[in-house]
């Protein structure tokens, strides 16, 4: 069974599509591998900020909680 012949979007070179080619179906393999991004670490909070979000979500989860499930009588 021969596989399509594509053509990459990125260098224009043929490549064959294979079933379980990682990456993007428009782009060779050499193209497809993921691209390197900065560091994804978390910004580090002290004890007042988590302390204010951990206030601010309670707040929602009380208004969630008062708009879903009030009784008008």
């Amino acid at each position: 069974m021969a596989f399509p012949i594509k053509v990459c979007v990125v260098c224009e070179e043929e490549f064959e599509l294979k079933p379980d080619k990682p990456g993007f179906a428009n782009r060779c393999p050499g193209c497809s591998a993921p691209e390197a991004v900065g560091p994804t670490t978390k910004p580090r909070m002290d004890a007042d900020e988590r302390k204010s979000v951990a206030e601010a979500n309670e707040a929602r989860r009380q208004a969630m909680r008062n708009l879903l499930y009030r009784k008008d009588s």
